[in-house]
């Protein structure tokens, strides 16, 4: 045979190979690393595989690309680490959209790649990284059940991008160690790649043939081939990562004539032990907490009930998938100042467990839930807070437990035990039950006991969506670690989704809806007997149907249309108010520089909770985000928020109007030296009802920051900053002036 005719058979072989699954080429021992360039220009990427049956995913499900968008994936093994290299081919590359963002700000309206990897080869959670093409990193974790993704960890990878006359190149190097997997008994390791092309028309390509009735987005993701040897040899190797952190700041606080300040420095470190692949230990001493990133403002003189605010901390955010827990049953920011935390990780084939025990030095709020409304109180002892989480994993079940402890210095202690179980008998349709009980003892006063109970079933065909929750909370259910904004209450909700796929919609201005559905969600609030707050069982709190409309259509537009019928109680002794009106949202990027325009209003009656009664109102959310990339090859991000609640006396005059603003600007001078300003403020405003006993309130706040950022490579950033608050909680009243200065140092050092 000749060589030609040899080389033609291998390279037909090795396509075959290719277009069945993506096969990873295992680089040998005495091959320099690659380098991270972005360019796909070494030997390596010549010798390795290339998977390219990328198929649309979005808008549109079609089994290949558009013409000119060819895309190509190809693994290399190294010893320690997958490096991932896509090359995305671009007809009209001018178009490109990729300006310098933040980390974990990649969004469909930037052209990308991405790579997915579940490591446990169990398809119910994965580790996913999105680099656009100038180089701009998001990572997380992708989990099956809630079929989201958390942007919350970041992982120590190295990625690069490179612009070409025909489109562009990334290289995306994962060290093995980033990765979590079993010791032994392991599945094949599972990957996807994907692609976003943000156009008039906004396109996702994928590599596995996933389609819109999965119950997740992780459902098809397909094995690796050739990384047995690799994987085994990686499973002993041992790291050991310290992450001191050096933070100085000077405080300054005036309240009226009284004036504070105090300047301290602190170093405190993260650290990280993997002895072999199963096992994760993690410590964090005299950690700084603070706040790099505001949380952004929230309406809270007009909402009954606590919100969820998402994690930034890098201790909690290990194996979040491990945990797998609904904010009931863990809310890692219930604990506010840690002196201290440690934590262990452990993964097996089919089970999987961790725990962790914090010394929380206290400052924050707890919260007291309630079924009309959620209190807080103020955190002021030391706590001991634990919490221990394990699972076992059948073909189709999960079963899980969980203890929860935390122990006040003062006497007060809260224990919670809970278990799980999540069934999928078919890959349409899936169950979870949850079961928590609580016992709580405060000095003072009688123990109580509680449950939390949950129910949840989900259904998805080609043509229906049904999805429905059952929620029993007792009265006198407590976690101290988790996030309970509401007991004594059964909750019954169901939604019904009819799916009619693409649809032209006529009209005086007629479009194409990628996706359209018709969707009745309702729901059914119920107090407990509650003999301790002296409320009776069976009234109803909340009572809602929204029938509507949900479609999405060209550059990424997404928008909902639903009647409001409704009724509301404010607290036990008053009326049932019936509420009418209408909602609607509308999300679009309507241009490269404009990428996110939203829209979110209600219209009709409301409930105004202080005054016990509905009257006229509305409310308001206005988005608007803008990139734009300077000349000198810096990036300038924009982003706009304002929020508003406003309700009517009966004599027309307005009862309140609850306030948020916020403007978040951000010039990155690199990839590594970035610039941050934010201002924000809240305005809640209510008129005086005498007869009602209500007294007029005018409170302000106002939020400055600047801080300025660089990243010197993986795991090393230099961040400085200053941050002023001003307070005023009524007119004529002397305002409280908060100010904080600092500077904060962090780098890696690893064995």
């Amino acid at each position: 045979m000749s060589p030609g005719r040899l080389a033609a058979l291998l390279l037909g072989a090795q396509c075959a190979l290719a277009a069945a699954q993506p096969v990873a080429w295992r680089a040998p021992a005495t091959l320099a690393p690659l380098r991270i360039d972005g360019a796909l220009d070494e030997d390596a990427w010549a010798q390795a595989p290339v998977h390219q049956r990328f198929g649309q995913f979005l808008p549109v499900e079609r089994p290949d690309a558009p013409a000119g968008y060819r895309t190509t994936l190809q693994i290399v093994a190294e010893e320690h680490a997958l490096v991932f290299g896509l090359r995305a081919w671009d007809p009209r590359p001018e178009e490109i959209r990729a300006p310098l963002m933040r980390r974990d700000q990649v969004k469909r309206d930037q052209d990308f790649v991405m790579v997915l990897v579940d490591a446990v080869g169990s398809r119910r959670a994965a580790q996913f990284w999105r680099v656009n093409a100038s180089g701009t990193l998001a990572d997380g974790v992708f989990r099956a059940e809630e079929d989201a993704e958390d942007f919350s960890p970041d992982f120590e990878v190295e990625a690069a991008a490179r612009r070409l006359p025909d489109g562009y190149s990334v290289e995306l190097r994962v060290p093995l160690l980033a990765l979590r997997y079993p010791y032994e008994g392991g599945r094949t390791w599972r990957v996807m790649a994907g692609r976003s092309i943000p156009r008039d028309t906004s396109v996702l390509l994928l590599s596995a043939p996933l389609t819109r009735d999965a119950l997740s987005f992780i459902a098809e993701l397909e094995e690796i081939g050739g990384l047995e040897e690799t994987v085994a040899a990686a499973r002993d190797h041992a790291l050991l990562s310290v992450r001191p952190e050096l933070t100085w700041r000077a405080t300054r606080e005036r309240d009226g004539s009284a004036r504070t300040r105090d300047r301290e420095a602190a170093l405190g470190a993260e650290i990280k032990w993997r002895p072999r692949a199963d096992w994760v230990f993690d410590a964090t001493l005299n950690p700084d907490f603070s706040q790099v990133e505001l949380d952004v403002p929230q309406l809270a003189a007009s909402r009954r009930f606590a919100l969820v605010v998402p994690e930034k901390r890098p201790f909690f955010l290990e194996s979040t998938d491990v945990l797998d827990l609904s904010p009931a049953a863990y809310y890692s920011r219930s604990i506010t100042d840690p002196g201290w935390g440690l934590r262990a990780t452990w993964r097996g084939a089919r089970a999987d467990a961790t725990a962790l025990t914090l010394r929380d030095d206290g400052g924050g709020t707890q919260l007291e839930p309630g079924a009309f409304a959620t209190g807080t109180r103020a955190q002021q002892r030391r706590a001991q807070a634990s919490l221990l989480r394990g699972r076992w994993h059948g073909e189709s079940a999960t079963t899980g437990w969980l203890v929860s402890t935390r122990d006040e210095d003062g006497g007060e202690r809260n224990h919670v035990l809970g278990a799980d179980w999540l069934w999928r008998p078919a890959e349409d349709r899936q169950l979870r039950l949850r079961a928590l009980g609580s016992r709580t003892a405060e000095p003072g006063r009688a123990t109580r006991d509680g449950h939390h109970l949950q129910a949840v079933w989900a259904l998805r065909s080609p043509q229906w969506n049904w999805n429905a929750e059952a929620l029993d909370i007792s009265p006198g259910f407590r976690h101290r670690n988790g996030f309970v904004e509401r007991a004594g209450v059964r909750v019954l909700q169901n939604e019904l989704i009819r799916r009619w796929g693409e649809v032209e919609v006529p009209g005086p201005l007629p479009f194409t809806a990628y996706e359209f559905e018709n969707y009745l969600w309702w729901q059914q609030q119920v107090t407990l007997p509650d003999p301790v707050n002296g409320i009776p069982g069976g009234l109803t709190v909340g009572r809602y149907w929204h029938p509507g409309l949900w479609w999405t259509a060209a550059r990424n537009t997404e928008a909902f249309v639903h009647l409001r019928l409704e009724a509301e109680r404010a607290n036990p002794a008053g009326p049932l108010h019936p509420l009418r009106g209408l909602a609607f949202s509308v999300m679009s990027n309507p241009a490269p520089w404009l990428t996110k325009l939203q829209l979110d209003m209600t219209l009709g009656r409301l409930l105004d909770a202080e005054a016990d009664r509905a009257a006229p109102g509305r409310t308001v959310l206005l988005e608007a985000q803008w990139r734009a990339g300077l000349p000198n090859g810096w990036g300038l991000e924009s982003e706009h928020r304002y929020e508003q609640t406003s309700v009517e006396r009966p004599d027309g005059a307005r009862a309140y109007t609850d306030r948020a603003l916020r403007w978040l600007g951000v010039l990155h001078l690199d990839a590594r030296d970035s610039l941050r300003a934010v201002w924000q403020g809240t305005r809640y405003r209510r008129s005086a009802e005498l007869p009602l006993g209500l007294d007029g309130a005018d409170a302000r706040t106002l939020t400055t920051s600047l801080v300025f950022q660089r990243r010197f490579g993986v795991g090393r950033s230099l961040s400085a900053g200053l941050t002023r608050e001003v307070e005023r909680p009524e007119p004529g009243q002397p305002a409280t002036r908060r100010s904080e200065l600092f500077a904060k140092w962090s780098f890696v050092v690893d064995r």
